[in-house]
């Protein structure tokens, strides 16, 4: 029989993997610990998750609380909990992603000295064992471009298939050929329409404008080389 006792007390966190596309790059929001443990380090927006709060609301008052975004679409990722994650006490994190367009600047707020969106590649090290969880976002982050549409949010209302191919470059980290990748998506029902008029933005000849289609998800699904 079990007693309370033989249950050493522990904490539910939050972190939030918080991805968009900033000066042609992947980028994080990330802040810089204003105290300890790892007082000057960066690390993902996160914290500790109230006694009387689900960890849901948590996620959204820590995002909120940490950098000042908030309204996000955020997605559980994972549970994070292996012994010694946090070097205050036994703590298990649940962690949540949210991949999204035209984020404002984020503001950093309570225990955080700073916030700001990092490239992703540049990032070396991190706090906690948040490096893990944010490659696991990222990770998760590709995967949804394969089978949703979510790429051509981050391209204006309307676009050229070049314009969605670079989203893919850049979400991806990999150059993709463009034909392959204009038969591809031009073949995906629902995710592009048409609109009739053409562009030279692009520069060189004229290239056809498209909106996004109705589609929810991508068949055949755009698999990443």
């Amino acid at each position: 029989m079990y007693s309370p006792s033989d249950f050493p007390p522990f904490a539910v966190t939050v972190d939030l993997v918080v991805l968009t596309v900033r000066s042609d790059a992947l980028c994080a929001l990330l802040v810089q610990r204003g105290e300890e443990p790892y007082l000057g380090s960066w690390a993902l927006p996160g914290g500790f998750v109230q006694v009387a709060e689900s960890v849901d609301a948590a996620a959204a008052r820590e995002l909120v609380e940490e950098t000042g975004v908030s309204g996000l679409h955020l997605e559980q990722l994972g549970t994070y909990g292996e012994p010694g994650r946090d070097p205050r006490m036994r703590v298990v994190s649940v962690a949540y992603l949210a991949l999204a367009a035209d984020l404002p600047v984020p503001v950093a707020g309570t225990d955080a000295a700073a916030a700001s969106f990092v490239p992703v590649e540049s990032v070396s090290s991190l706090a906690f064992d948040h490096g893990l969880i944010l490659r696991d976002g990222v990770e998760r982050a590709r995967a949804k471009l394969e089978y949703s549409p979510l790429g051509a949010e981050f391209c204006p209302a309307e676009f050229t298939v070049a314009e969605l191919r670079r989203v893919y470059e850049i979400v991806w980290g990999v150059a993709l050929d463009p034909r392959n990748f204009h038969r591809k998506v031009t073949g995906v029902g629902g995710l592009l329409v048409a609109t009739g008029e053409t562009t030279g933005r692009d520069g060189g000849r004229p290239a056809a404008l498209f909106r996004r289609g109705d589609a929810v998800s991508l068949y055949p699904p755009l698999v990443r080389p």
